[in-house]
């Protein structure tokens, strides 16, 4: 006896087979890459003690912000500029500082 409720075989028009094939394959591609730039960046902080060649260390006193110890490390560049190397160097998440941290401070020009 045969069943009325049988469903005719899939047939996958082009644009389906492009989403089923092409689309994933892109997708890992694109992963492949990104992850081959993420692991072929150069270190941007130093291995171990060495000190920096470029940057000199300073400790933040009491009411002491990013900006003046910007502004205090090389008042001839724009001190947003200053400020985003700091933040560089230090790997800071956030613009807030301590009293007593100790911070990478890059060298005037």
């Amino acid at each position: 006896m045969s069943s009325t409720n049988e469903l005719p075989p899939l047939r996958l028009t082009r644009r389906g087979r492009l989403v089923l094939i092409w689309l994933p394959l892109a997708l890992v591609a694109i992963s492949l890459l990104a992850a081959a730039a993420l692991f072929s960046t150069p270190a941007k902080a130093a291995t171990g003690s060495e000190p920096i060649d470029y940057a000199t260390t300073v400790t933040v006193l009491s009411g002491e912000t990013l900006w003046s110890i910007a502004i205090e490390a090389d008042s001839s560049r724009d001190t947003r500029d200053v400020v985003a190397d700091i933040v560089e160097l230090n790997g800071l998440s956030s613009s807030v500082v301590q009293p007593g941290q100790r911070l990478f401070v890059p060298n005037a020009a």
